[in-house]
């Protein structure tokens, strides 16, 4: 197996930091769009319909061994820090089941980019593939574009029956956003 590179494994300290730009502010108690995702488990998930509480963060996209990131993104404030992000949801999936709590990471990657890391970091929940950016383009979910690519920027909602209770934006250190939700969900969780 090929290590990934020390940049996609772990948070740089110098990361840039994202701000807080408004672009989610339209979030917060608004119902999930009805819009039906594929999952790495080839299930058909409409985000709309799940019930009881449920995480869905959002991330621009996972490193893949063998494959170059884009030029420049450990400088792009938000960009980088996926991997790290989708492996501290993983360290913490007990906590979340023990509590009855769904979690879907979600990325414009294509399916099967999703599947390769969704096997090779072990997940024990499914990522979501937005390839065709029904999901962003519903919900008007910000993006940025590096390379040719359109990537949503780091964002995470906690849905309760279909509707967004609270949404982190930006999402930021990637890896402790986990921790966050984890807090909110114990001041706040009935």
């Amino acid at each position: 197996m090929k290590l990934l590179p020390d940049v996609l494994r772990s948070i740089p300290a110098d990361l840039p930091i994202p701000i807080n730009d408004g672009a989610c502010e339209h979030l917060e108690n608004k119902q999930m769009s009805n819009v039906s995702l594929w999952s790495t488990d080839d299930q058909e998930i409409n985000l709309s319909l799940l019930s009881g509480w449920n995480v869905i963060f959002c991330y621009p996209m996972t490193g893949r061994p063998g494959f170059a990131i884009p030029k420049g993104w450990v400088q792009i404030p938000g960009a980088a820090g996926c991997t790290p992000q989708v492996c501290s949801y993983r360290e913490n999936h007990a906590e979340f089941e023990r509590n009855g709590i769904g979690i879907y990471g979600i990325s414009t990657q294509t399916r099967e980019a999703q599947k390769e890391a969704t096997h090779r970091l072990g997940l024990p929940y499914p990522l979501l593939s937005d390839a065709d950016y029904s999901f962003s383009s519903a919900l008007k979910l910000p993006l940025f574009e590096v390379d040719g690519l359109k990537l949503i920027k780091r964002l995470t909602l906690i849905l309760k029956d279909g509707v967004i209770k609270k949404c982190f934006y930006p999402a930021f250190p990637p890896d402790k956003n986990v921790l966050e939700v984890i807090a909110w969900f114990s001041k706040n969780q009935a």
